[in-house]
C-alpha cells in the first residue's frame, strides 16, 4: 500500500505551520471508527486538517454515515466496479486530485492500493495496522498476536506500498497483553490505541514534521522522549534503546 520511491527531501516542510489546512482523502471499509477520531480531532482544533473526500469499498459502510454527518462529501465503490481493481483504482486517484487531496489515509480499508493511487501520490498514502510490524500482518492481526501469547502488541502507523502492509514505519505504540484478557479484550484496546495515534499521525504530517529518507526510512521531527519505564496495572516495562521514526525498543 503507499509510497515506492525514497527521497531525501521532506514530504513538506519541516516545522512549518500552513495557513490552510491540510487537504486529506480518507479510504474506508467498514463501521469508520478511526475516520471518526479523525473527525473530531479536526472539530477539536487538535488536528489541522480538512478531510475533502470519504471514498467506501462498501456502500454499506457505516462510515459512509458518519462522514455526511460531518459534512463530508462520500463516494461508494461496488464490488463490480473493484472487479477491476486497476481501474477503481483510477477512479479512486482521480477522484481525490480533483478535490485537491494531499495525502490519502486509509483507516481500514480492507484492500490493496495499486499503482494508480501510488504513483498519484507518492510517499503520500498512509496506513493503519493493529499489530507492531513487521509482526503479525495481514487481515487476522489480532486474532494471530492473541493465538501466539505475545504479551506485547500494539498499532502501526506506516506509508503504505504495493506489498500488504509493508512500507516505511511512521509511528507504532504499544499495547500490553494483560492476563485473563479475551479476543474482544485485545481488539478493543487496539482500537483505543488507534483511535489516539492516527489522528496525532494526521497532524504531523500536517505541521511538516514527517519525511521518508533516502534510505527509505521515515524521519519524524520533534518526537517526544519517552520515559525510562511504563508502569501498566503496577507491572514495570523498563525500556531500552530509543524511539526513533515513531519505533519504541523495549
Amino acid at each position: 500500500m503507499a509510497a515506492a520511491g525514497a527521497s531525501n527531501l521532506p514530504l513538506s516542510i519541516p516545522g512549518a505551520t500552513s495557513v490552510a489546512p491540510l487537504k486529506i482523502g480518507v479510504l474506508i471499509s467498514g463501521s469508520g471508527t478511526n475516520l471518526q477520531a479523525i473527525i473530531d480531532g479536526i472539530n477539536d482544533s487538535r488536528v489541522h486538517a480538512s478531510i475533502e473526500l470519504v471514498i467506501a469499498s462498501r456502500p454499506s459502510a457505516y462510515g459512509l454515515v458518519r462522514a455526511q454527518r460531518a459534512g463530508i462529501q462520500t463516494l461508494s465503490l461496488s464490488k463490480e466496479v473493484y472487479a477491476d481493481p486497476i481501474a477503481a483504482d483510477r477512479l479512486i486517484a482521480s477522484e481525490l486530485l480533483a478535490r485537491g487531496v494531499e495525502y490519502v489515509f486509509m483507516a481500514g480499508y480492507m484492500r490493496m492500493v495499486h499503482a494508480p493511487i501510488l504513483e498519484a501520490f507518492p510517499n503520500r498514502v498512509v496506513n493503519l495496522h493493529p499489530a507492531l510490524l513487521p509482526s503479525f500482518p495481514g487481515a487476522h492481526a489480532i486474532q494471530d498476536a492473541y493465538e501466539a501469547g505475545v504479551k506485547v502488541t500494539g498499532v502501526t502507523v506506516h506509508f503504505a506500498n504495493e506489498v500488504y502492509d509493508d512500507g516505511s514505519i511512521i509511528a507504532q505504540r504499544p499495547v500490553f497483553v494483560q492476563e485473563g484478557w479475551t479476543p474482544d479484550d485485545l481488539e478493543a484496546a487496539i482500537h483505543d490505541v488507534e483511535h489516539a495515534l492516527y489522528p496525532e499521525v494526521v497532524e504531523m504530517i500536517a505541521e511538516g514534521r514527517v519525511r521518508v529518507c533516502e534510505n527509505g526510512k521515515t524521519q519524524v521531527d520533534g518526537l517526544p522522549t519517552q520515559p525510562a519505564h511504563v508502569e501498566v496495572d503496577g507491572t514495570r516495562f523498563v525500556r531500552h534503546g530509543v524511539r526513533t521514526a515513531g519505533n519504541l525498543a523495549w
